[in-house]
């Protein structure tokens, strides 16, 4: 195909040529605090958004935007694709999304970890996915 017929951005346009942010094939188990945070990091990229918005003449500003925009929509698909488990709700005797755990290894060494969402995994805060390994 010749490239005559192929729209190309001009010079003040921005490219749209990052892929979307992936999701992830599992389903989204978040615990209330999770959600919470997929909300609030949510409503932080809109605030970046409307930032640079107001001040859209400029190129930088207008990658920004797409940036942003990119990471609205996979925080809005995450959020969409929330399945809310309340760690409270969860039987105390059985390891189960939302437990507190408490491990040893071989050398007698104690450590704690709660079972997360995949958002929401932070292992040096003894956070760990219910899809971790």
């Amino acid at each position: 195909m010749s490239r005559a017929f192929i729209k190309e951005p001009d010079g003040d346009q921005v490219g749209d040529d990052q892929p979307e942010l992936p999701q992830s094939p599992h389903p989204n188990y978040v615990t209330p605090a999770g959600l919470e945070a997929l909300r609030a990091a949510l409503a932080d990229r809109e605030a970046q958004r409307k930032d640079y918005a107001a001040h859209e003449d400029a190129l930088a500003n207008k990658l920004h935007i797409a940036q942003a925009e990119r990471e609205m929509r996979y925080f809005s698909e995450r959020i969409r694709r929330a399945i809310l488990v309340d760690p409270a709700g969860q039987p105390a005797d059985e390891v189960a999304f939302g437990a507190a755990v408490t491990v040893e290894d071989e050398d007698g060494k104690r450590r704690a970890f709660i079972i997360v969402g995949e958002d929401e995994a932070d292992p040096n805060a003894g956070k760990v996915s219910w899809v971790s390994p």
